[in-house]
């Protein structure tokens, strides 16, 4: 990225944030300007300062770092951030303004018979317009232009260079691009869900999606071995490392759950072609049993319409069918090319498509694709629905955890490991416990003693 002269400073832009009240906006601000600071240190990104101003966030460079592009590449990358701008700064005058405009167009921002447009805008009280002062720096612009003999010329339709100005309050920027981030709402803001991902190509990108929209997303995987292919799981790890970088400065966690006992239960007791809308059941009722225990608001799936047999509209119906649980499909309505596109973009793709073994190796060669509404719940009634309740308990206790810690390590837990970790937990709390009591059984004896001492004090003085 080429820097301009003087170039110090990041304006960040964010879009539905300014549309929420000012106490709403004040807890996404803040959300934001510390997601801004978690992902430039996790970059290794130097910066001076993140700021707050009514309607932007600022980022300024350590003097002399000449690190702009590094802040403005790490903090496009940010939910929330609309877009940002590396731009120069001076005070609210109108000298100050139009001499950093000639001076970045004579820098060799504008060259030989490029034509030029000055967009500038302003907050609060200024003796000029915007209009005004667009045209007092295209005339300094072309003063310093001309001076050179590169004949300038002003086009405002359709120019070959624009420099943008933002005056406010006390300070003005002035810019020369406009870099696009992911939009939507600050991670953290929206809650926490939990979400089915696989080593395919759809779930990851459900998943970035709702990140987008604020969403702390906890991965959950049903390991399927071995119907399917043992490695899968190393692709579920490495798409949710891409993912959690888009979210760092927080501690993530990755589930995998056993799956393959409760296929096996299916495979023995229930008819060929309902297979996979039993699958897919099950593995609701797993994210589902998940979802209440880590106290989420809701579970996030890869489903597209039609894209495969268990996402036709008949089947999704089937498959919650009798169940009550908040369901999130962000790709419903997505073609497969709008998916991949979005899978090249976030970074997932490549991990999605390496070569692997068979995906499932118990699909039937011709699945149900209309299935009549309550056809899982009949044929769940072949083993009986609290056996199946039961076993998915049993495999939610038995799954792998993988840590994801803010420095990147990533620390697996088996549910013997998790068991002793929760009882230290549940340990360490009854302690507390017991000596928040006893503090507040001494506080309260030292109180029924004092007053027992002001009384006897109080009937002595009488006495006397």
């Amino acid at each position: 990225m080429v820097v301009l002269p003087a170039e110090n400073t990041l304006i960040v832009r964010y879009g539905e944030l300014s549309l929420k009240s000012k106490g709403v906006r004040d807890i996404y601000e803040e959300t934001l300007r510390n997601n801004i600071r978690a992902m430039m240190d996790s970059r290794h990104v130097s910066y001076k300062d993140v700021r707050r101003d009514y309607g932007r966030i600022f980022v300024d460079a350590e003097e002399g770092a000449g690190n702009i592009g590094e802040i403005a590449e790490a903090v496009s990358r940010v939910f929330g951030v609309f877009s940002v701008s590396p731009a120069a700064v001076c005070r609210s005058s109108k000298e100050e303004i139009t001499a950093l405009c000639a001076e970045i167009a004579a820098a060799g921002y504008i060259g030989a018979g490029e034509t030029f447009a000055v967009r500038a805008r302003r907050t609060g009280n200024h003796p000029f317009t915007s209009n005004e002062m667009a045209r007092f720096c295209g005339d300094a612009i072309w003063r310093a232009l001309s001076e050179k003999g590169l004949e300038p010329a002003v086009d405002l339709t359709s120019p070959d260079k624009e420099i943008f100005v933002e005056i406010r309050q006390k300070e003005s920027f002035v810019y020369t691009k406009i870099i696009k981030g992911p939009g939507g709402f600050p991670v953290g803001t929206q809650g926490k869900m939990v979400a089915l991902i696989s080593g395919g190509i759809d779930s990851p990108v459900a998943v970035w999606l709702m990140m987008k929209r604020g969403v702390d997303v906890v991965p959950v995987f049903m390991d399927n071995t071995p119907y399917a292919d043992p490695d899968t799981i190393s692709r579920v790890l490495d798409n949710a490392r891409v993912l959690f970088s888009w979210a760092p400065g927080r501690r993530h966690v990755v589930y995998s759950v056993p799956h393959a006992e409760y296929m096996e239960k299916v495979i023995e007791n229930c008819h060929l072609k309902s297979r996979c809308l039993l699958c897919k059941r099950s593995m609701f009722k797993a994210a589902d049993c998940i979802r209440r225990r880590i106290k989420a608001s809701g579970i996030i799936t890869g489903s597209s319409l039609g894209q495969v047999a268990s996402q036709t509209a008949a089947n999704m119906e089937a498959e919650i069918y009798g169940l009550s649980m908040p369901l999130y499909h962000p790709l419903l309505s997505y073609d497969k090319q709008e998916i991949v596109d979005i899978a090249r973009m976030i970074g997932t793709y490549d991990i999605s498509t390496r070569p692997s073994g068979p995906d499932c190796t118990i699909v039937p060669e011709k699945p149900e694709v209309k299935a009549a509404f309550d056809l899982a719940v009949r044929e769940e009634a072949l083993i009986g629905e609290e056996i199946l309740d039961e076993m998915i308990r049993k495999s939610v206790d038995d799954a792998v955890v993988y840590i994801f810690e803010k420095d990147g390590t990533i620390i697996r837990k088996g549910p013997e490991e998790r068991k002793n970790s929760e009882e230290r937990k549940n340990n360490e709390e009854r302690k507390n416990n017991e000596e928040r009591k006893n503090n507040e059984e001494r506080k309260n004896s030292e109180e029924r003693k004092n007053n027992e001492e002001r009384k006897n004090s109080e009937e002595r003085k009488e006495e006397a």
